[in-house]
């Protein structure tokens, strides 16, 4: 314990405000991932709400969910496994394309009223496998831009910046929607994965940049190499129990609850549209924004693999007291407390695996990781949704987050943690 305290003080000490915003690289990557997820929350927006209003089907809003997550669980292993072979702004771009694609798809089906349920299906899907392709490349680039002394930074800034596109992407979506209707408002969201392409085309980082540069790792070619990978996170307790913890919060919770926020508001006393019920909706999102920037501000929370845990754990607690909260002010303070604390936790997750991943496979490790933290939310919608149609979704969601703060605790109780990775940025 008198260890960690002297890291403790050495980190506070050496703590600098935004330090990740000192790289320009990094700050042209940060407001073109700010502006790739808002393009993809605006598509949600318009494209969902055309699906809603000509096919009126549950069973294909369903389809929505399943598969933006699904291909993360089939597929983030080998996408991470491309960016240790290949460029990794190559595989982004070739991500931003298919998003591109997808939009302009979605703007000619609804300016030419083609749209049918198996056209939205094809393009959920190819949207999902977009994601894939940019979610382990991104985090490997990221890394290349700022290098160990500043990812931790980086990594908070860059999950900050992806909240502000989806805190925004309905706003705007919505904007899009009145003023040029869904057709042409999609069509000009295409044109918002411009800049990450272009910029991507010179950035002089990716694996000719590097500094002792290890070889390159061979292409996956089968279930025995992504076997292989798991074997070394196996060996890493850091990695392993990191990785753990992003599955179990995705599978059991994810953001699940989102999709139920209708019938949370509906008891609340906020179930028609209007200022409370949109305020219960950003709350979550409100919160990790603020996260965002008070921990990069401060330097207040170690980043360590036990830091992590105990943030993951009040995040149960406060999403269970949202579930039971009978109070609107409550909710939604509850709500902003829970968004604070899963940007808070997520982040060092997400940084403490990329600096404890080997460097020679440091893609598909970020590729199960990734495979965990968003692939497993596919499931999560089982654990407070299927199971809220038997208990309640407050009963369900209460359930959820118990299970896993008990989950967390068994993590903890097992000494699941590596020696102590403080941000020396």
């Amino acid at each position: 314990m008198s260890g960690d305290a002297g890291h403790g003080s050495r980190q506070a000490a050496a703590h600098h405000s935004f330090a990740a915003l000192r790289n320009p690289g990094f700050r042209i990557y940060l407001l073109s991932t700010a502006t790739t997820m808002l393009a993809d929350n605006i598509e949600h927006v318009i494209s969902y709400w055309v699906i809603f209003q000509k096919f009126h089907s549950p069973r294909l809003g369903g389809f929505a969910v399943i598969s933006h997550w699904l291909p993360f669980l089939a597929f983030s292993v080998y996408s991470g496994a491309l960016a240790d072979r290949f460029d990794p702004r190559r595989i982004i771009q070739a991500g931003m394309l298919l998003f591109m694609g997808v939009s302009v798809a979605w703007g000619v089906l609804f300016l030419s009223d083609a749209l049918q349920p198996w056209h939205a299906r094809v393009l959920l899907v190819v949207h999902g496998c977009a994601g894939v392709l940019w979610g382990p490349s991104g985090q490997l680039l990221l890394h290349d831009i700022v290098g160990a002394e500043q990812l931790h930074s980086a990594v908070r800034l860059g999950a900050t910046a992806r909240y502000l596109g989806m805190l925004s992407g309905p706003a705007v979506g919505a904007a899009l929607l009145l003023a040029l209707g869904p057709a042409h408002g999609i069509l000009v969201n295409a044109l918002l994965y411009l800049p990450m392409i272009l910029w991507l085309w010179k950035a002089p980082y990716g694996p000719r940049f590097r500094q002792g540069e290890p070889p390159r790792t061979s292409a996956v070619r089968g279930f025995g190499d992504v076997f292989t990978t798991f074997r070394t996170i196996a060996d890493n307790r850091a990695v392993l129990s990191m990785t753990l913890l992003a599955g179990s919060a995705a599978a059991l919770i994810g953001n699940a609850y989102q999709a139920q926020m209708p019938g949370f508001a509906q008891d609340l006393g906020h179930g028609d549209p209007g200022l409370s019920y949109s305020l219960l909706l950003a709350a979550d999102a409100a919160g990790a924004l603020a996260a965002g920037l008070v921990l990069e501000s401060s330097g207040l929370i170690r980043a360590t693999t036990r830091t992590a845990l105990v943030l993951a754990m009040m995040w149960c607690c406060a999403l269970g007291g949202f579930a039971l909260a009978k109070v609107y002010p409550l909710a939604v303070v509850l709500l902003f407390i829970a968004g604070f604390l899963e940007l808070a936790f997520n982040s060092q997750a997400q940084a403490l695996v990329q600096l404890n991943a080997p460097a020679a496979i440091r893609g598909r490790v970020i590729g199960v990781f990734t495979m965990a933290a968003n692939g497993m939310r596919t499931f999560s919608g089982i654990t407070v949704g299927m199971i809220g149609g038997l208990v309640g979704i407050h009963g369900s969601l209460a359930l959820s987050a118990a299970v896993l703060l008990a989950a967390i605790g068994g993590l903890m109780a097992l000494g699941a943690r590596a020696a102590p990775v403080t941000e020396r940025s």
